[in-house]
């Protein structure tokens, strides 16, 4: 018999169905990590002739979001519970892994496939507006729009989005724990302000939804500096930019037009040179300039 364990879901795959296959396959690797793919009508359990036929033992057969198994929710005294196949196989590779359990980008994409599987997305603010349809969920769907028929294109589209959304997700819950660490909070008259060395992007726009008007971080490694006002602040950043060019003849800055960004150094330019001013002397430059607004 083949020693490669198979995963059976059900045909125009969900989010759910996705989420299970992309949980056994990414967390529980040692028993899924090659394990094939197969799909069966909703409900349905695979035919143990299929079975036979793929040359698999059917005790290394595993059926999510179908079947009525260990891996579905839709028996009748499951039916009413905040649960779903994809909540339940987390469950399984916390198991396997404990330490999952502290994984709270996992927790936060299972707790999201869970709320959708329940069509909690109708309770969501301003439920009707078109933006949602570029989530996650809808995105697989548009996927089923224009290839119906093709499961396997289905299922491996919905799991880049999730290798996508989760390491997202890791980077921005790890900003917001960087910036209660890290973060130095500082005053202007135009209101609280953050300054911080990391090298994670994201804590400028997790600083500005937490409320910081401006946020001016510092890459410890590289040196760039990058320094962003919220959309809705009362603060233009073209008299910060003079102050500092004046005195660094070394680093490349780059001042947006709208006046909310001032940047020295960017993934999309590779030939910036960083700055040697410390973040302590850029804190200071602000201070002064709008000091005097």
């Amino acid at each position: 018999m083949n020693t490669r364990r198979l995963i059976v879901t059900h045909h125009a795959p969900d989010l759910d169905a996705i989420g299970s296959v992309w949980l056994l396959k990414k967390f529980d690797t040692q028993h899924y990590g090659d394990a094939r793919i197969a799909f069966v009508n909703p409900g349905s359990r695979i035919l143990e002739s299929k079975v036979e036929e793929l040359e698999i033992d059917l005790d290394d057969v595993t059926h999510v979001d179908t079947g009525l198994g260990e891996f579905d929710h839709h028996q009748p005294e499951r039916a009413s519970d905040q649960i779903c196949a994809s909540s339940l196989v987390h469950e399984h590779v916390i198991r396997v892994h404990p330490e999952l359990e502290e994984d709270q980008a996992l927790h936060v994409l299972v707790k999201f496939i869970t709320e959708i599987d329940h069509f909690g997305e109708i309770f969501w603010p301003d439920a009707g507006s078109y933006r949602y349809g570029f989530m996650i969920h809808e995105l697989i769907r548009g996927n089923e729009f224009n290839d119906p028929h093709d499961d396997d294109s289905q299922l491996y589209f919905g799991m880049q989005c999730l290798d996508y959304a989760y390491a997202t997700l890791t980077q921005q819950i790890k900003a917001n724990e960087i910036i209660n660490a890290k973060g130095i909070p500082f005053e202007i008259p135009q209101g609280k302000c953050l300054a911080l060395e990391t090298r994670n992007d994201d804590t400028i726009k997790c600083a500005q939804k937490q409320g910081y008007i401006l946020v001016i971080k510092k890459d410890p490694k590289l040196g760039n500096i990058r320094i962003k006002a919220r959309p809705d602040a009362d603060i233009n950043l073209q008299a910060l930019a003079d102050k500092i060019t004046s005195v660094d003849t070394v680093g490349d800055w780059f001042s947006h037009a709208s006046g909310k960004m001032l940047l020295n150094g960017s993934i999309k330019n590779k030939s910036q040179k960083a700055s040697p001013l410390s973040l302590q002397a850029v804190m200071n430059f602000t201070k002064e300039v709008f000091a005097q607004k």
